[in-house]
């Protein structure tokens, strides 16, 4: 198996959930973090809409294409 050195953060979770590592405490955290991530994502887009490098235009020819790929089909 090969060993996975874990950074800074992950260190840091795995110590909080040596105190409580209850069911609870796991969504409430994962709660924290979708919004805490949610909250960085809208502000990149905020900036990339103040800057003009994203649109209305760009927002719906966005919209029609498709961006997803089938893993392990030959889509690369």
């Amino acid at each position: 198996m090969k060993h996975t050195n874990l950074n800074p953060v992950q260190q840091h979770l795995l110590t909080m959930f040596a105190f409580d590592g209850s069911e609870e405490r796991l969504e409430e955290v994962k709660e924290v973090l979708t919004q805490y991530f949610s909250d960085k994502l809208n502000q990149s887009l905020d900036q990339l809409w103040d800057s003009g490098v994203l649109n209305q235009e760009k927002l719906d020819e966005l919209r029609g294409k498709h961006l997803r790929t089938e893993i392990g089909m030959g889509s690369r």
